[in-house]
């Protein structure tokens, strides 16, 4: 397992559209044929591609051009000239007490660390500044020397303005002068859309009846640094979770299905589209989702349990009968692919290190420092455990159980 995750992040980012992407597949595929009894698949699919030769941030008063990264998928700009307001956090009171100063404006917001309770998404702050007329968005991450953050648009395709993760420097080159003065900046960026394809990787081990447990982890990342936490973890925990219980699901009542998503750090697209163009029957056959996403980086993990309040009692169960520590989390938090599978009324629980701990090695996601060092084989070791207990619980749980989770939901 650490060997496939260092082979992971020998690879770079894995940006979807990218060749480090397509190398990744290549090797998790690979890995997956090797599994004895898998039957493996590609399943591709089409998404709104998006490719970018240039991106600048340049303050328009002294010349001077600051480290920046284009969000993925971003709306071009030739050359947006304008200034700058600095709206803090960037949260909908911050947006409203400054509505009319908004338009025609560039909006610097700060990135929040992402996995914490009342936390804001980057989409809903760049969604508020193109509802109320900003021409350009700035997203700041707050630690110095940690350099710009990145992240995804989620324009896929639509309209959209130009939008950029800066660091922390370059937000106070471009915060307002104890005059009152704001500075102001010019955006290029030279992208374009393109008709995108992805492939999701399937990898099927029967059981005795038709219906599958679903065991997911999206393997693309970012421009920058590794993606090791997110998400070399939880690709290597599912390989790893993948051969251990390889020669025992034949004697379970349902299957073993593992999904490696890609097109995740693309609003969820990925999964999202593989979802919906399935037809019911086989979506109904997918009674629960165990989604592996960012499980390494701290120690101690927290599940993600989507609303699905029984789920979320049978996991604090399960582990307790384990004798595994977790916590859960109820209300949803759509912040990966288990968001998709419980739209559909799925019981999906997403696992993640560094709940609500912003000092973690997580606070470092969507960055050039998310790299291997952050992650110890003991963070991934704990995954295993509880992945693998959760999974053979529900592979071999009785269809009343099973269909209870998705009962009571919140």
């Amino acid at each position: 397992m650490w060997a496939d995750f260092q082979a992971l992040c020998d690879l770079g980012g894995r940006v979807a559209g990218s060749a480090s992407e397509a190398a990744a597949l290549t090797f998790a595929r690979e890995r997956l044929a090797a599994v004895p009894g898998a039957k493996v698949r590609d399943d591709p699919v089409d998404y709104p591609g998006w490719r970018c030769r240039t991106a600048q941030l340049v303050s328009a008063t002294t010349g001077v051009s600051f480290q920046c990264t284009p969000l993925l998928g971003t709306a071009s700009a030739a050359g947006v000239v304008a200034e700058v307001l600095d709206l803090g956090l960037g949260r909908r009171d911050d947006f409203e007490r400054h509505t009319d100063r908004v338009r025609g404006r560039i909006v610097m917001v700060r990135h929040e660390y992402p996995f914490a309770t009342g936390h804001v998404h980057r989409r809903v702050k760049l969604a508020l500044a193109q509802q109320m007329g900003a021409v350009g968005f700035l997203i700041a991450h707050p630690e110095r020397g940690v350099g710009a953050v990145s992240g995804s648009s989620g324009r896929n395709g639509g309209a959209g303005i130009p939008a950029l993760g800066i660091g922390v420097e370059a937000a106070e080159a471009f915060r307002r002068s104890p005059d009152g003065t704001l500075a102001t900046a010019r955006i290029v960026i030279d992208g374009d859309d393109y008709p995108g394809r992805t492939h999701m990787l399937i990898a099927d081990l029967p059981g005795r009846g038709p219906d599958w447990v679903v065991v997911s982890a999206h393997i693309d990342g970012h421009p920058h640094g590794e993606s090791a936490m997110d998400n070399a973890t939880g690709v290597a925990v599912a390989l790893g979770l993948a051969r251990l219980l390889a020669p025992h699901v034949c004697e379970c009542p349902r299957g073993l299905r593992i999904c490696l998503f890609s097109a995740e750090e693309w609003g969820l697209i990925g999964s999202r589209l593989w979802l919906e163009r399935m037809d019911e029957a086989a979506r109904r056959s997918m009674v629960i989702n165990v989604n592996l996403d960012s499980v390494g980086g701290a120690f101690g993990l927290t599940a993600l349990t989507s609303g699905f309040e029984r789920l979320d009692a049978w996991v604090k169960d399960t582990a307790a009968r384990a004798r595994l520590p977790i916590a859960t989390h109820l209300p949803l938090m759509a912040n990966s692919d288990h968001a998709n599978f419980a739209a559909h009324g799925i019981p999906a629980v997403r696992l993640l290190a560094g709940f609500n701990a912003p000092d973690s090695n997580l606070r470092l996601l969507l960055t050039a420092a998310d790299t291997r060092d952050k992650v110890h084989p003991h963070e991934l070791d704990q995954a295993l455990r509880l992945a693998s207990t959760l999974t053979w619980q529900a592979l071999a749980a009785t269809d009343a159980t099973l269909s209870s989770l998705a009962e009571g939901r919140d």
